[in-house]
């Protein structure tokens, strides 16, 4: 599918590329954001599911599913590239029933540097397929979408952070 929009924030951070991708390979650690309620999110937060495979191989599906404004919201994903430690993506698969956004592909790539890593987290999506949210997307899906990549780029550069006040 062709994504005709697209965000990414890179970080640097103070962490070994090996640990780093083992951390973000937790989907539940990576899009922990996502189940909490923000301002954001407008109070809803989204709940995980996973296969066998903990959304941790290629074919892995994940499932997020939640509730805002008593409308029912879900969405499938499925990892497509897995290449420790320096490449992971995923894809919705079907329709997924979202607000601001359609359907997208996210990943996130980590490079060596210096005694770290540079981090790149990036979204590429498509408007909602429903006509009665695609001017609510169109207003809403690039600030959802750079707060979502910048929010997961913050969380890896704070765990480091904790990791080395911790050590």
């Amino acid at each position: 599918m062709a994504y005709p929009f697209h965000e990414s924030a890179t970080v640097e951070v103070a962490m070994a590329p090996e640990p780093l991708f083992e951390r973000l390979d937790d989907h539940t650690r990576l899009a922990a954001h996502m189940e909490k309620p923000s301002m954001m999110t407008l109070g809803g937060r989204m709940t995980y599911a996973f296969d066998e495979d903990k959304g941790r191989a290629v074919g892995s599906v994940i499932r997020m599913s939640g509730r805002f404004l008593d409308i029912s919201l879900g969405v499938d994903e499925v990892v497509t590239e897995r290449d420790p430690p320096r490449r992971k993506v995923w894809e919705t698969m079907g329709r997924p029933r979202l607000l601001v956004i359609g359907p997208y592909r996210m990943g996130f790539e980590i490079e060596p540097k210096g005694d770290g890593s540079a981090l790149r987290v990036f979204i590429d999506y498509a408007p909602p397929a429903s006509p009665d949210w695609r001017l609510l997307g169109s207003l809403l899906a690039g600030t959802y979408a750079r707060w979502c990549v910048r929010r997961m780029a913050a969380d890896a550069v704070a765990l480091a952070a904790f990791k080395a006040r911790a050590a």
